[in-house]
């Protein structure tokens, strides 16, 4: 079970500012190496923010050989997740469905191609390439018009609430929700201490794993971190009975849109890389239009350019909706910051670019082993002061 105190303690080995499923699995590998972890929560209850708003899945189809190191890790974890944690109370529910990447362009399926050889030299030699009458053989809702796929059955989804809180179960940490951290407090140019809002902790150490409102709890320290949140949404369809619950994550890769079987429906999500940046909120208004873009079929965004089924959803026209949303933490190379901030003391687990699900526990695992020395900051590949090299985003 998760202790929960009615007020701060006054002092703390470690305090976590963040109770989503990054501050948890922070707490988690904080509490294996023995570091007396407190976890601070400003809402009323953890994993309230973003990360129920995930879409809760994972895959190894990476475009780079770190991040796929980096998820397998926390794939590892995810399948004997009540054995690791030592808690029985959190079950992740994971399904490996797998993740199919359609294409209907040639120039697409010729990246593909090359993408799929990239992942083989890397060791993930299970990815599969599938041409058009293939994908149709396995999945007949997929339209003539798909050229390709690339495809991995290993890859699926899993409860995104029931990781975070089964990672603080499994942590022992206590956890003090309702509690806003307002400040630092620092001696000698190094940190003594966290303000929040219902009193201070004396610590030696404390880590921003706040998502979206990380950078603005860096600037109470006076930091100004390389973080911009964009708003993205997430469509829920909770009784579908043209989905079928056997489906694998299914997404268009001409254009981004994606849904996955949940509930007796599905999620849909659509990622447009032209969305500007904004503020984080505590909560983000939900853009019906995207809903419509979606679910539309003469939409060009729309699930049903390559999923039969969808238009004939559309035009029944019965099937409820509603709308969860939230916010991207994006870094410019849209990789994480893992590691000492500027402030002696004050250290940064965020930026997961979309990718906090499944990168979140390892990431967190790797930024202890930092935390403690275990890893030279020369060999941390996600340290804050490294040179950032923008690439396209890649946040499905």
């Amino acid at each position: 079970m998760i202790t929960y105190l009615d007020e701060p303690p006054g002092s703390a080995g470690l305090v976590i500012v963040g109770g989503g499923v990054v501050g948890a699995a922070t707490a988690f590998y904080a509490a294996q190496m023995g570091l007396h972890p407190l976890v601070l929560e400003r809402r009323a209850a953890l994993s309230t923010l973003t990360t129920p708003a995930s879409t809760g899945a994972f895959r190894l189809q990476f475009d780079n050989r770190e991040e796929l190191e980096l998820v397998r890790e926390s794939v590892a974890l995810f399948l004997s997740f009540n054995n690791v944690t030592g808690q029985g109370n959190y079950d992740l529910a994971v399904r490996q469905q797998g993740y199919l990447w359609l294409t209907t362009d040639e120039r697409r399926a010729g990246r593909q191609r090359t993408l799929v050889v990239q992942q083989h030299s890397w060791g993930l030699d299970d990815v599969e390439l599938l041409d058009g009458d293939e994908v149709r053989s396995r999945w007949p809702y997929v339209r003539d018009e798909v050229l390709q796929a690339r495809w991995r059955a290993e890859d699926g989804f899993l409860d995104p609430k029931a990781l975070t809180l089964g990672l603080v179960a499994g942590s022992r940490a206590p956890v003090c929700t309702g509690c806003e951290v307002t400040g630092f407090r620092t001696s000698n140019g190094r940190l003594i201490g966290v303000e929040t809002n219902r009193g201070a902790v004396a610590c030696e150490a404390a880590v921003i794993a706040a998502g979206p409102f990380s950078g603005v709890v860096g600037a109470l320290a006076g930091l100004r971190l390389p973080l911009t949140t964009v708003a993205r949404h997430k469509v829920v369809m909770p009784e579908v009975p043209e989905v079928p619950p056997g489906a694998p994550m299914t997404i268009d890769d001409d254009t981004g849109a994606h849904w996955r079987p949940a509930l007796r429906g599905a999620y849909l999500l659509y990622t447009d890389p032209t969305t500007p940046p904004s503020p984080p909120v505590e909560d983000v208004t939900p853009d019906h239009r995207f809903a419509q873009g979606l679910l539309d079929p003469a939409s060009p965004v729309s699930v049903a350019r390559v999923s039969d089924f969808w238009e004939r959803v559309w035009a029944r026209g019965a099937a409820h909706w509603f709308m969860q949303s939230g916010h991207y933490t994006m870094t410019p190379d849209h990789r994480p910051l893992l590691g000492p901030s500027d402030l002696p003391g004050l250290y940064l687990n965020t930026g997961y670019s979309g990718h906090g699900i499944m990168g979140g526990p390892a990431g967190s695992r790797r930024f202890i082993d930092v935390l403690t020395g275990r890893t030279l900051p020369e060999d941390n590949a996600f340290r804050p002061d490294r040179t950032f090299s923008p690439r396209d985003l890649d946040v499905l």
